[in-house]
C-alpha cells in the first residue's frame, strides 16, 4: 500500500483492480478508466470469478484466479507476480458484499500502488490521509454504527453480556432441573 500520506493522484498506467464484488460494478469501471486515462492504461483484474469481465482489453490485460492461487505458497506466488508487474494504482470493491473479504485487503497491503475503493453505488475515494474522514465513516456504515443503526447496534452490543450470562444461567438450570426429574 503506497501513497497513504501523500494525497496526490497518481497519473494511471498500470493498473490492478481487485474484484471482491459484483462484476457488473467491474464491467461499469474498466471502460471508465480507459476513457478518462488512455487506452493505453494496462489494466490487471484479480477475480473469483469464471469467466471474463467486459470492456477489458484482452491483447495487454492479465486476469488472475484465485483458485490458481491456493495455500500459503500460491499466495506467495500471487503477490510476486503482482509485485513484480509494477502497479502504481489498485482499485478495490467494497460493495458490501462477502466475497474476497481477506483477500482484497491482503493484497492491497502487499501490492505497493496508490489504492482507490469503489462502493455499490460506483463511487469511488482514496485511500489517504486527505480522505481519512470519508474513510473512517465508509468503514463505521459499513460495521452499522453510523447513522440510524448505531443506536440499535450499540444496545445490542451493551447488553450482549447480559444476554449470554442469562441464556447461560437458563440452560444450566434447565439442564439441572431435568436431570433432578431423572433421579
Amino acid at each position: 500500500m503506497r501513497g497513504i500520506i501523500r494525497t496526490s493522484v497518481p497519473k494511471f498506467r498500470r493498473v490492478l483492480l481487485i474484484e471482491s464484488g459484483s462484476r457488473d460494478l467491474l464491467e461499469g469501471l474498466v471502460p471508465g478508466i480507459y476513457k478518462n486515462h488512455g487506452p493505453d492504461t494496462i489494466v490487471d483484474v484479480v477475480t473469483c470469478f469464471g469467466g471474463n469481465p467486459k470492456g477489458l482489453n484482452d491483447s495487454t490485460s492479465t486476469l488472475y484466479r484465485l483458485s490458481d492461487y491456493g495455500g500459503k505458497a500460491g499466495r506467495k506466488d500471487l503477490v510476486a507476480a503482482l509485485r513484480a508487474n509494477d502497479y502504481n494504482v489498485t482499485g478495490i470493491i467494497c460493495s458490501g458484499e462477502v466475497i474476497m473479504s481477506r483477500w482484497k485487503w491482503y493484497l492491497a497491503y502487499h501490492v505497493p500502488a496508490k489504492v482507490f475503493l469503489l462502493n455499490e453505488n460506483g463511487d469511488y475515494f482514496w485511500l489517504d490521509r486527505a480522505h481519512a474522514g470519508l474513510a473512517w465513516h465508509f468503514m463505521l456504515f459499513r460495521m452499522g454504527l453510523a447513522g440510524a443503526a448505531a443506536v440499535p447496534t450499540l444496545l445490542r452490543l451493551a447488553f450482549f453480556p447480559f444476554t449470554f450470562c442469562f441464556l447461560v444461567a437458563f440452560a444450566a438450570f434447565v439442564n439441572v432441573r431435568r436431570r433432578m426429574r431423572l433421579i
